[in-house]
């Protein structure tokens, strides 16, 4: 008797996504959002990294709608969501693909492609203000003032959270002015599943966390964490705690600061700096890298 087929997470878009990068011959970045964005947010480094060279792919965590309207038609859409199901599925994209991809995430993205690197899964991994995982132990004013809109309701845990404009301007664009702000917040912001960041919260208290990284495997590649001078969602004290640890790891490490940038860095006017910086370290860093 066959055995049936294994139930998979990936969606019709994600599979035709990877089909395309099978097909370039290319080598494949995986970009990975965080909360309060979709895949979509990557839509322009996606054609930086394809005019330079490589193929792209971004996956939404499950169930994620799929257009900015139907997502805040429904918020509840991304209730429920937890670390290690989002990082799951991320790896079965990544298992799909015929060449080792590079992989690029950004706040609860830069924690999950940590995991992803921490399973050997990247050929070189940056991190962009990355949510810290467990054993980095900073937890800044500003970090608990930026998941109070979470943690402060238990209903979070059961449904999506959308920010208001004023805590979506104190997280994620302090750095900016109200015409930008207003205008990322418009066009950008969606709810979120609130279960991550209580996991993040509770990780140093629960041996079992699922934002546990293996900085230790020697096939985690090169890693790239870069961090905003004044992010106060992730603020750059952890970052810098979570370097410190990742630079044990006998694979390249380093750690890039970027002067008077906010949360908002990969989607605000300054998004092409980032961008570049991400992308020089993967050129470097995969240059000589096998498939």
């Amino acid at each position: 008797m066959t055995s049936p087929a294994p139930s998979s997470s990936l969606t019709a878009t994600e599979r035709a996504d990877i089909e395309r990068a099978n097909a370039s011959g290319l080598r494949p970045v995986v970009f990975v959002h965080g909360l309060w964005l979709l895949s979509s947010s990557w839509d322009r480094w996606r054609a930086v990294f394809e005019e330079a060279g490589y193929t792209t792919v971004a996956p939404a965590w499950p169930d994620d709608p799929e257009s900015i309207e139907d997502a805040r038609a429904n918020p509840d859409a991304f209730a429920s969501k937890m670390v290690q199901e989002v990082t799951d599925h991320y790896l079965e994209a990544i298992g799909e693909l015929s060449v080792k991809p590079a992989v690029v995430g950004h706040s609860f993205g830069g924690l999950i492609a940590q995991k992803i690197a921490g399973e050997g899964a990247s050929v070189s991994t940056v991190a962009i203000d990355p949510a810290p995982f467990k054993g980095v132990l900073s937890v800044p004013f500003s970090s608990l003032k930026s998941s109070a809109p979470v943690v402060s309701h238990l209903s979070s845990l059961k449904h999506g959270v959308t920010l208001s404009y004023d805590d979506f301007k104190y997280g994620w664009a302090n750095a900016l002015d109200d015409d930008e702000a207003h205008a990322l917040y418009d066009e950008f912001h969606v709810a979120a599943a609130g279960n991550p960041i209580f996991q993040v919260v509770s990780a140093n208290l629960n041996p079992f966390s699922e934002t546990k990284v293996d900085t230790k495997n020697p096939d985690r590649g090169p890693l790239l964490l870069i961090g905003g001078e004044v992010d106060h969602t992730v603020p750059v004290k952890p970052t810098e705690q979570s370097y410190k640890i990742q630079a044990k790891n006998p694979g390249v490490t380093e750690i890039a600061i970027l002067p008077d940038r906010g949360h908002s860095l990969t989607i605000d006017h300054g998004w092409p700096e980032v961008a570049r910086t991400a992308l020089d370290f993967i050129t470097r860093t995969t240059a000589d890298a096998s498939a």
